[in-house]
Formats: structure tokens, sequence, C-alpha cells
């Protein structure tokens, strides 16, 4: 081969390797979208489209009818072949794991859930999360032949600085020493671990035509947690504690928390504290769906205790809002879902809070759009790195190096 021949196929690899990272980490786009991405022009870019599709290394998904204005003729969205490679997202939380997979296009392709008691020692999480991982093998066909990268969340604080390091603990609780291990073990691929509702953040934030630049996440589960997007990044602060609202006093004579703490938010708003507070109050409720029925019902008893809960979760909110003056405030979990009047009462609590505050623009305060799959999401987000939210963000080392898997799905 000529030296000529040599700089032209080394520069049509590099050509190459520039869309298959924009597929990579944006999913399905029209060729305009591509180009616009990798630099390069329309001519270029078909001719390496033309033969990546002929090798089959990328697909025609569909086209962009659905979201397209006018009348003009649809544009064909090429992504890479979904067979080119899987994901695995895995979202550890204290009573449950929720598990979903996705393909090379950034389809989700399977997911469900296990539950467990809280405090369930990790070695039996991890045989859950295991046995959950081949159950849904065998209820839609995926076999992980050519998966690329396992993503976990796990709650409390974790600096997200090595996928072999430990996470911090809060005491007295058991952190997943040897998580990533386990799982790195038993299907041969790089694993990144993080905190679970800050990757929930990350794919609420990620999840919208324009990612959101300032943006503080809460969500309200067994335990309460969240995540803090600030100036476009997400945040994890010196030791991995950004973003534990839940930890923050809101009763200085409430009950003890797991943390050590007393009155701390989680004593309140979590999902078994909501609960059993419905509870001394004459209601009969053990689980969130049997506050949904109360709630469908209209119970006064209920609507009370989930004011009070969303006043203390304004109050630190509003704090929280004070401080970092966001764009969206965010609340997720079940329970959120099937008692929109939290969101309400703690709307109405945060706008008191920020009354100074002039804006043109008013804060926005919803209930999440994604579900309990959340965390899982976000953990399959941050290995495709499709947010640029992560810009800067501490990436695992050794086995856990996030290029990895973006080379082996080349």
């Amino acid at each position: 081969m000529s030296m000529t021949n040599g700089v032209r196929a080394l520069v049509r690899r590099t050509h190459e390797e520039r869309v298959l990272s924009a597929l990579r980490a944006h999913g399905a786009l029209s060729r305009g979208e591509l180009a616009a991405k990798v630099g390069l022009s329309r001519t270029t870019l078909s001719e390496i489209t033309a033969s990546l599709l002929q090798r089959g290394a990328i697909v025609v998904a569909d086209t962009d009818a659905a979201v397209r204005e006018g009348s003009g003729r649809p544009a064909e969205r090429l992504a890479l072949d979904p067979g080119a490679g899987q994901v695995i997202g895995v979202d550890f939380g204290h009573r449950r794991v929720h598990i979903a997979v996705a393909d090379a296009s950034h389809n989700v392709i399977a997911s469900g859930l296990e539950e467990y008691a809280n405090g369930t020692p990790w070695d039996e999480r991890l045989a859950i999360a295991f046995k959950l991982v081949e159950r849904l093998s065998q209820e839609t066909g995926v076999h992980y032949g050519a998966l690329q990268a396992v993503g976990i969340g796990v709650p409390g604080p974790y600096t997200g600085t090595s996928s072999v390091s430990p996470a911090v603990s809060w005491k007295n609780q058991l952190m997943p020493h040897g998580v990533d291990a386990a799982f790195e073990e038993r299907f041969d691929a790089p694993v990144f671990v993080d905190n679970n509702t800050r990757l929930a953040a990350l794919a609420e934030a990620s999840n919208r035509p324009d990612v959101v630049d300032n943006l503080v996440y809460l969500r309200l589960s067994d335990g309460v947690g969240g995540g803090l997007v600030v100036s476009g990044r997400l945040v994890t602060g010196t030791k991995g504690f950004a973003g534990e609202l839940g930890h923050i006093m809101v009763d200085p004579n409430g009950s003890m928390c797991r943390c050590g703490k007393r009155g701390c938010l989680e004593t309140v708003a979590s999902a078994p504290a909501i609960l059993a507070a419905c509870r001394d109050r004459g209601v009969s409720v053990e689980t969130i769906a049997d506050l949904g029925l109360e709630v469908a019902k209209s119970n006064p008893a209920v609507d009370v205790v989930l004011r009070d809960v969303g006043t203390a979760i304004g109050r630190v909110l509003g704090a929280a809002a004070m401080t970092l003056n966001p764009r969206e405030i965010v609340l997720g979990g079940e329970i959120v879902r099937i008692a929109p009047v939290l969101v309400e009462q703690a709307a109405s609590t945060i706008r008191y809070e920020l009354y100074p505050i002039p804006t043109d623009e008013p804060l926005v305060v919803r209930a999440a759009q994604l579900d309990d799959s959340d965390g899982a999401l976000g953990a399959i987000a941050a290995i495709f790195h499709q947010s640029p939210l992560l810009a800067g963000y501490p990436e695992p080392s050794a086995s856990g190096d996030h290029d990895q898997p973006q080379r082996s799905a080349q």
C-alpha cells in the first residue's frame, strides 16, 4: 500500500470512528444531524455511512416523520446495529433492585424489578440481582453475548472515582463492598458504580430535547436521596455527599435516622415514614398501593399527612433553590406518582421560600417523568456518555474505564 493510500485509509477510519461515536453517544440520528455533530460534509458523510451500512455496522432505525415539521420527505435515522452491544443498568435500593438492559441503539430491550427486605445482606442482594438478570434473559431472549459494560447505582454517598473502590458508608450501614467485582466476574465486562439517586438525576435531566443545566432532584423511596446538576454538570462533591438532601434536619426532636442524626427529612418523607404516619392517624396502610387507594378515596387523614410531608420537602428544597437558583426542581419515586399532592404542597412552600427572588422565568417544580427505572437508566446514560452533564465527571479507573466499552462496540 502506498503512503497516500495509507493516509486515506487512516482518514477514512477516523471518520468512521467519529460517526460511530456520535451514534453511540446520542442514539439514532438523521444524516443531517450526524453531519452537524461530526463536522463532515454531506458528501463525505454519505460515503462513510454507505460503507458502514453495507458492512452492517449501522442500520436504518426509522425516519424522523414523527418529529419532522413541514411536508418534506422524512429523513432516515441511522443507529448502531442493536446487536453490536448491550449495556446493563442496575439500581440497588434499600428494598429492591431494578435492572434495565439497553442495546447499542439506546433502546431498552428488557427491564424488571425484584424486592427484598430492608437490611438484606449484600451477598443476598447480589444473588437476587443475578437471578433477575437471568429471568430477563429467559423472558426476552436477551443473552448478553455482546455485553459491553454494567452501570450500578447504590444507596448512600459514593465518590465515583473508581469502580473497584468501596463506597463511603453511613453509620451502621454496610455498603456494597465487592459488588463491582462480583459483576465484573459474572459478566467479564467493565463496571461503573455511583450513587443511585445521582444517576436518577442524570436520567431525569437528560430525558429532554434540551438538557437541563441547573436542576435539583429529590427521590422519595425507601430512603430519600437527591442529585444536583449545577451549571451543566452533575455534581458529586468532595467525598460523594453532594445532593444528600434526605439527611438535612427538618425536626430536631424527630425520629433517629439511619445516618445517626435525628429528624432528617428521610425520617419524615421516605415511603416507610409516610406509611407509618398514616397508620398513626388510624389509616390501615401497609404498602404504597394501599396508600394509593386511600388517596383515590380522598381520605382526609392521608391528605393531612401528605401535605405535612410536602411542606417539609418544600422547606428543604426551598433552601436548596435559594442556594443554587435551579431552573427545575424534580420530585421522583413511586409515592410521588400516586400522591401528586406532595408535589403541589412542596411547590407552594418553595414559592413562598423564593418570594423575594424576581425572575422572568419561574422555577419549574414537577414530578419526575421517568418511573422506578430512573436510576438504572441513569447508569446506562453514564455508560453511553450521552449527556454533556458528565463532562469533567469523575471516571472509573482500571477495568471500569468508560473508554473500553466504547472501543469494543465499534
